[in-house]
């Protein structure tokens, strides 16, 4: 019996145990389920879809009573008006690099340091583990004047770097890995490794990261966009002609009336990479979320 017969005849029986489970019942979605699906989709998809108008249109008909709602034909202009106004491309690049390296960062020191607290057993973890989650407690502002003192001092001002290295490691990544390796990992194969004679380093990458692979791809989704949106300390650190584009966006539509379709444009042009990365790891995403809703 060939590998892929067994796997197949598993399936089955294990489908024909779910059946005839007791209390065991499909549920189908009814008229009631899609429509409200659908005004919910409506709802939360006008923003963008207002955006998307709000930068085809001249300043005047997003400002007109009652304003547009259909796409004109003012896109073309308006991008050339931001790139006017800013590098952005500079700036979507800069951002691209700080989003991914955190990202990078993130989710690699939070998926060690998950595995470590959920499965190995040391002195002082509980303490560790406390003192870790007691951190997101603390406002980062109260850290930006110690922080850019550091950065001065190491000549980091106005360097990406600077963007960077403060927030490769997180405290939610380090408790949502922790978290979720705590139901997804069982403890078995992490002992039939340690049994086979594999070190910890051989164990995580050949057992731990399959199996962490979905909450890997949630986290660094979040991960990215946090880093992708953030201004306040990018603001700070970056002063000079070397802003990402949360920074690059703020100096869009200056004067003495501020054109809302030239800040939208940059709006949606900045929005491009998240929906891109988003739509590349989505099947991980959706597949991370349905893993960890159920226990076991």
């Amino acid at each position: 019996m060939t590998a892929a017969t067994l796997t197949a005849r598993l399936r089955r029986t294990r489908q024909a145990r779910r059946a005839a489970a007791p209390g065991a019942r499909h549920l189908r979605p009814g008229w009631l389920a899609y429509t409200v699906l659908i005004a919910a989709t409506a709802v939360f998809a006008f923003p963008f879809y207002w955006t998307v108008v709000a930068a085809t249109q001249p300043n005047t008909a997003i400002n007109a009573v009652p304003p547009a709602l259909l796409p004109g034909g003012r896109l073309t202009g308006n991008i050339k008006e931001v790139l006017a106004e800013t590098d952005l491309g500079k700036a979507l690049l800069n951002s691209l690099i700080v989003a991914g390296s955190v990202t990078v960062g993130t989710v690699l020191c939070s998926t060690l340091a998950g595995f470590a607290f959920a499965k190995l057993r040391f002195r002082g973890r509980h303490a560790l583990l406390a003192l870790t989650i007691g951190t997101m407690m603390i406002p980062p502002q109260l850290g930006v004047i110690p922080l850019f003192i550091v950065i001065a001092k190491l000549h980091w001002v106005n360097q990406l770097q600077s963007v960077i290295l403060p927030t490769l490691v997180s405290a939610f990544g380090v408790f949502f890995m922790r978290q979720y390796l705590l139901q997804a990992l069982p403890d078995e194969l992490v002992e039939a490794g340690r049994v086979d004679g594999a070190s910890l380093l051989r164990i995580f990458l050949r057992i731990v990261l399959p199996v962490a692979r979905p909450g890997m791809a949630v986290l660094g989704m979040l991960t990215f966009m946090a880093a992708w949106n953030d201004f306040f300390w990018p603001v700070i650190a970056l002063t000079g002609d070397n802003p990402t584009v949360q920074v690059a966006l703020n100096a869009l539509g200056n004067g003495y009336v501020h054109d809302q379709s030239v800040i939208l444009t940059g709006a949606l042009l900045g929005t491009l990479p998240v929906l891109l990365v988003f739509t590349l790891l989505g099947r991980q995403i959706v597949s991370g979320i349905v893993q960890g809703s159920v226990k076991g």
